[in-house]
């Protein structure tokens, strides 16, 4: 896990060789340090998700913001994000995540609301892709990888009958009737 992890970092460590990544938190173009690459909270308290990176997507941010304030300019400007960080915010939080999403959804913003546990699996995208299914009264995410034609098929989980678990292992019955006696099973 931990080589995986590392493995996942390589443009994080291209970046910061380059001086391009800072080594604190917070101050870099894809940590939330940027105006343009976060999370915001909106009217109703819910949030959305900015990534208007590149020039075209940040054009479009600002049209479907209406931001129009020079100092946008200056978007890859790191001392400019603290200030630019906060005007959009204060823009975003002027609307609810549904008025914007109204706005945003289908655009080249780059842009999602950010859906709490109960709303992910009911978001028309994951129910066309069949990203959650409910086995046993409870929703959850779908098996993954899912392939045209090796589809895999989540199952309900058979009860395990500890007994004769614990009997194919080699405990005696009175191994067993111990267990049970001290709530182990």
């Amino acid at each position: 896990m931990t080589d995986g992890a590392a493995s996942l970092m390589t443009m994080f460590y291209g970046m910061s060789a380059t001086g391009m990544w800072q080594d604190s938190r917070g101050a870099n173009l894809l940590d939330g340090g940027a105006h343009f690459y976060d999370t915001y909270e909106t009217k109703d308290g819910k949030y959305v998700a900015i990534g208007s990176i590149e020039p075209q997507f940040y054009k479009e941010l600002m049209e479907k913001t209406g931001i129009a304030d020079p100092a946008f300019a200056a978007q890859m400007d790191r001392n400019a994000w603290p200030a630019l960080k906060e005007k959009l915010g204060a823009v975003i939080k002027s609307k609810t995540r549904d008025e914007w999403d109204a706005i945003m959804l289908g655009s080249d913003v780059c842009y999602a609301p950010v859906l709490s546990l109960a709303e992910a699996p009911r978001h028309p995208h994951n129910v066309a892709r069949k990203t959650f299914v409910e086995i046993d009264g409870v929703t959850q995410p779908a098996p993954a990888p899912r392939f045209s034609r090796t589809a895999p098929d989540a199952q309900a989980v058979q009860p395990i009958d500890n007994d004769a678990a614990l009997a194919a292992w080699g405990f005696s019955g009175g191994e067993i009737e111990k267990l049970h006696g001290a709530g182990a099973i």
